[in-house]
């Protein structure tokens, strides 16, 4: 019974990251059967395309933050400037 494997929009960014890593050095020892490369090959680029993906929704929101924070920070005086 094959292991069933998680979609990789489903999975955290760490572990899709960890399962490239292994699929990437199971290519490049090529033990591999051309059929089993090109699901490994299909493997990784789905994996990748969820990274960037997350790393792009990561990106705004850290955005989004930051302008949150210039809008409603202001500027303190220093102790030296109220001497």
């Amino acid at each position: 019974m094959p292991v069933a494997t998680k979609k990789p929009e489903n999975m955290d960014f760490e572990s899709a990251l960890a399962e490239l890593e292994n699929l990437v050095n199971q290519l490049e020892e090529g033990d591999l059967s051309l059929e089993q490369s090109l699901k490994s090959f299909e493997r990784g680029v789905q994996l990748v395309r969820a990274g960037q993906h997350r790393l792009t929704q990561a990106e705004q929101q850290v955005h989004i933050l930051l302008q949150q924070d210039e809008e409603q920070l202001t500027p303190f005086a220093s102790s030296q400037e109220e001497r």
